[in-house]
């Protein structure tokens, strides 16, 4: 059954936002951390600024994990870029700053880690931001290098991406099931060319990997924070697992 089954060089364990809920999300205190659990695959968000340039941020607006008020993409990067995006978690961070897309690339680079790139745009960004996400990935990730995963919720980011960088994975994000049997879901996968599912972790069940993995595709899943849920989805055979608890799991094991 695996031999048709798209390529996948990336690591079981994930490390959600950098290092889950341990360090302020989506900054490069965050990612550190995660490396120094032994983390070598990292998720994050992606988002334009104003001025074009790809910064790490989940929320669209900015008051839940910055100092800053209303919607990140209106402002330019150099305004972005002195806010604090680490009091919100604790004092030990303050200071710790909305990092571009292309400073954690190529930290992970520099590393030898793998990147999970989330494109998450601002309303009405899909395409637009899936596009410049290709582009910079396209620009800056070299050809003989393990490629980074683009996902995300928005068929449109998907294409945007498949469209100025098709070489690099893409994998379709989904909460909730469009129809009972996750026929309608895999359907808009297959058709933007993708190399995986990364679906809600409850969703999984063994027909439901069977049918994705016979249809070539890989199955990942978030966000697993529970021993047990973590040893089902591996008993299901499943192929990535992003965790905000990279204290718990050892991304060593299988």
């Amino acid at each position: 059954m695996t031999d048709h089954l798209k390529p996948w060089p990336y690591p079981l364990w994930v490390a959600h936002r950098g290092a889950g809920k341990l360090a302020p999300e989506n900054t490069m205190a965050a990612f550190r951390m995660g490396a120094g659990y032994g983390y070598r695959m990292f998720e994050c968000d992606a988002k334009l600024s104003s001025d074009g340039v790809l910064f790490l941020l989940h929320d669209a607006t900015l008051e839940r994990t910055t100092n800053g008020h209303g919607i990140g993409s209106e402002l330019p990067m150099g305004a972005l870029a002195q806010l604090d995006a680490g009091s919100w978690h604790s004092r030990a961070w303050a200071g710790e700053t909305l990092p571009t897309l292309e400073a954690l690339s190529r930290w992970c680079l520099a590393n030898h880690f793998f990147l999970n790139v989330e494109i998450k745009p601002t309303p009405g960004q899909e395409e637009a931001t899936g596009r410049a996400t290709g582009e910079l990935m396209q620009r800056i990730w070299p050809g003989d290098r393990v490629q980074p995963l683009f996902t995300s919720f928005k068929p449109e980011a998907l294409k945007g991406a498949r469209d100025t960088a098709p070489q690099i994975p893409r994998g379709l994000l989904v909460d909730k099931l469009s129809d009972a049997t996750g026929d309608a879901d895999l359907r808009t996968a297959l058709a933007l060319d993708c190399s995986a599912m990364v679906l809600n972790h409850a969703l999984w069940d063994a027909p439901l990997v069977a049918k994705v993995h016979g249809a070539g595709l890989r199955c990942s899943s978030y966000t697993v924070n529970d021993e047990w849920a973590a040893q089902r989805l591996i008993d299901l055979g499943t192929d990535g697992i992003i965790t905000d608890r990279v204290d718990l799991f050892s991304p060593a094991s299988r």
